[in-house]
């Protein structure tokens, strides 16, 4: 009798795998398989006038190798600095950020720019959506948007944005994130097209659907709405998914647009330790906002089911971690009958469709930002496949015990601007 438990756990199991992989399979393509969301994905081929205003928010913690330069980007992008105002957001105590920040808002006064101000807050919790929020009550532009301390954006975003807005009308608009050190870590390519796969294909899907997590930056609020729904949530680790949704629940329509002319870039984390912690926060900020239950407020059940889904992605990834290690076990250990074998290793064969795609997007990705991939940088990603779903494992399962013991503090993200170092990256190669 227990054996046959055994068999019919693993086969149930295996199958519920499978049809989850082959569902995030397809929202990995979704983009390439429906022509009309390619489309609409893309950038308007010429920019209406400015009209909006923006208030652009850099909430920064510790960001001294980074702010200066993410500054100058912003101040020095093709939008009226009438048209634009700009606040650099640091907790009391990190003094460092504050002083480079200052400097920089010097250099830039003596060239006739004084739309940059830094605004400091002193109490708890010390995190981004609180120096959000913080900065929110001073904002007067028509239009709120957040760029991490480290991005480089491109200078014609707000002109894109602003067409979007007016164009499509609408009053959120969430553009492009992409990774670009792809070279510098054994799992940087396969964080890279992690961010490639997202942004580029599966929240189109989301935006269609009315139930999507928002990015950490790059998205576009008209103020007024932010306002109405009360900003960010103080104590969420993932604020950002936690607003897409409350976005979502009001009925608010969000436009994506992801065209590889106009994506922010960003670095991968510099180690595998901050990898990991920035891996746990986001596990841990999606089991947050699932029992917070906002999903809940969602106005249809289609609509709810795939928020669920999305907010329980991460129980999935650690319990995928412990079936590869079974599954690999069973292989030398236990005996089972052919069909449970054939069963119980589809799962395995979903992570081999979902490599090949990884490595085809890798050739996109490349070509797409003027890189050169290779073969053996597709050899490389086979190598640290496996070990990278472990630690994505690892990573959902260390956010389970956090929630459970009720750690919800910030652990934040190390920026070395790794993105930075080749300039605009066109001469790199993937080796």
């Amino acid at each position: 009798m227990l054996t046959f438990l055994l068999y019919a756990a693993l086969t149930v199991v295996s199958i519920l795998l499978t049809v989850q992989s082959a569902h995030v399979l397809y929202l990995m393509l979704y983009t390439w398989d429906q022509p009309e969301a390619e489309a609409k994905a893309k950038a308007p081929d010429t920019f209406l006038p400015p009209e909006l205003s923006f208030t652009v928010m850099l909430p920064a913690r510790h960001e001294e190798n980074v702010i200066k330069t993410t500054i100058d980007r912003v101040v020095r992008c093709d939008y009226p600095p009438d048209l634009l105002e700009v606040f650099v957001i640091c907790s009391a105590d990190d003094t460092g950020t504050i002083d480079k920040a200052e400097e920089e808002i010097a250099e830039v006064a003596r060239e006739g720019v004084h739309n940059v101000e830094v605004i400091v807050f002193d109490d708890q919790p010390i995190n981004k959506p609180h120096g959000l929020n913080t900065a929110l009550p001073h904002a007067s532009c028509d239009v709120v948007t957040i760029f991490d301390a480290e991005d480089d954006i491109h200078p014609a975003i707000f002109q894109l944005v602003n067409t979007v807005m007016i164009n499509d009308r609408v009053n959120v608009v969430q553009s492009g994130v992409q990774l670009m050190n792809y070279q510098s870590t054994w799992y940087s390519a396969l964080n890279v097209l992690e961010y490639f796969f997202w942004f580029k294909s599966r929240l189109h899907y989301h935006a269609l659907e009315g139930a999507i997590p928002l990015g950490g930056n790059t998205v576009f609020f008209q103020r007024e709405l932010l306002v109405r729904l009360g900003g960010w949530d103080d104590h969420n680790l993932t604020e950002d998914a936690d607003l897409g949704l409350r976005v979502s629940a009001a009925g608010e329509r969000v436009r994506v647009v992801y065209d590889d002319r106009y994506v922010t870039r960003e670095e991968t984390p510099p180690t595998l330790g901050q990898f990991i912690r920035q891996r746990t926060r986001w596990s841990q900020g999606f089991m947050q906002t699932l029992h917070k239950g906002t999903w809940k407020q969602m106005p249809t059940r289609k609509q709810r089911w795939l928020a669920f889904y999305v907010l329980a992605f991460p129980h999935g990834q650690a319990l995928l971690g412990v079936y590869l290690i079974v599954s690999l076990a069973t292989m030398f250990l236990l005996k089972v009958p052919v069909l449970v074998a054939l069963v119980s290793s589809l799962p395995v064969l979903m992570l081999l469709a979902h490599f090949v795609t990884q490595a085809v997007g890798l050739y996109e990705f490349a070509d797409a930002h003027g890189l050169q991939a290779t073969p053996r940088a597709v050899l490389r990603m086979a190598v640290a496949w496996y070990p990278y779903q472990l630690v994505l494992a690892y990573a959902a399962t260390r956010a389970m015990r956090r929630q459970l013991a009720g750690r919800t503090n910030w652990e934040k993200t190390q920026h070395v601007g790794a993105h930075r170092a080749h300039g605009e990256g066109a001469d790199i190669h993937v080796a």
